[in-house]
């Protein structure tokens, strides 16, 4: 179950763009691991700047909205350091039953969250923002994640590992929390917080929209 939701505008963004410079460097708002391994797989090269945008929603909104709009603050926060780049921006959050569940602020909050996903189908949204040359592109895609039901001990377990604090919904797929997950709907690499195929794609069309080649090939 992926989807994904385009928002294209145009802004004046600081610097030259991808019309005077073909070859702009590829730069990562984000000082996630992760984000960053996965990236790699697209392209050998970029830079990471690490993004200070306000990370606060207003509530009830909805997930896919939410991410969207991180992703576009993070990337919005880095371009004027990084005139004439293609910046990269991106979030994801998990929900279930209409809540967006973030990063666990403690440990008795991923407990709580983690018994929330026990057994269930939950959603994890992960929002990309590229900005370069004037433009903006948005979107977003949704993988489905199906949880085996949990025992308070597994729980327990899992949180002495120390795996659950820095991520949305306070598991992670590509750890420790993989032996709780009994299937998947939609893209893998979503729910690790960088959806490959759908940046590969749009970046491909960003670029070609300039008269230019990716970078890197």
């Amino acid at each position: 179950m992926t989807d994904g939701k385009d928002m294209i505008g145009m802004e004046n963004m600081a610097g030259k763009g991808f019309p005077e410079n073909p070859g702009a460097e590829i730069v990562l708002a984000s000082q996630s691991p992760r984000r960053q391994e996965l990236l790699g797989f697209l392209f050998p090269r970029f830079t990471v700047r690490v993004s200070e945008a306000d990370e606060t929603l207003p509530e009830g909104i909805a997930p896919d909205e939410a991410v969207r709009t991180l992703a576009l603050r993070k990337a919005r926060a880095v371009a004027p350091e990084a005139p004439g780049a293609l910046v990269i921006g991106a979030d994801t959050v998990v929900a279930i039953d209409g809540l967006i569940l973030g990063k666990p602020r403690d440990a008795a909050d991923a407990a709580g969250m983690l018994r929330r996903l026990s057994g269930r189908t939950h959603q994890v949204y992960t929002g990309v923002a590229l900005l370069g040359g004037g433009r903006e592109e948005c979107f977003h895609e949704c993988t489905g994640v199906t949880f085996a039901p949990l025992t308070d001990g597994e729980i327990a377990w899992y949180l002495s590992t120390g795996e659950p604090f820095d991520k949305a919904g306070s598991y992670g797929i590509q750890g420790y929390g993989a032996r709780f997950i009994e299937r998947i709907s939609g893209d893998y690499f979503t729910v690790m917080g960088l959806p490959l195929h759908g940046i590969y794609t749009r970046i491909g069309r960003f670029y070609k929209s300039f008269g230019a080649k990716l970078p890197n090939y």
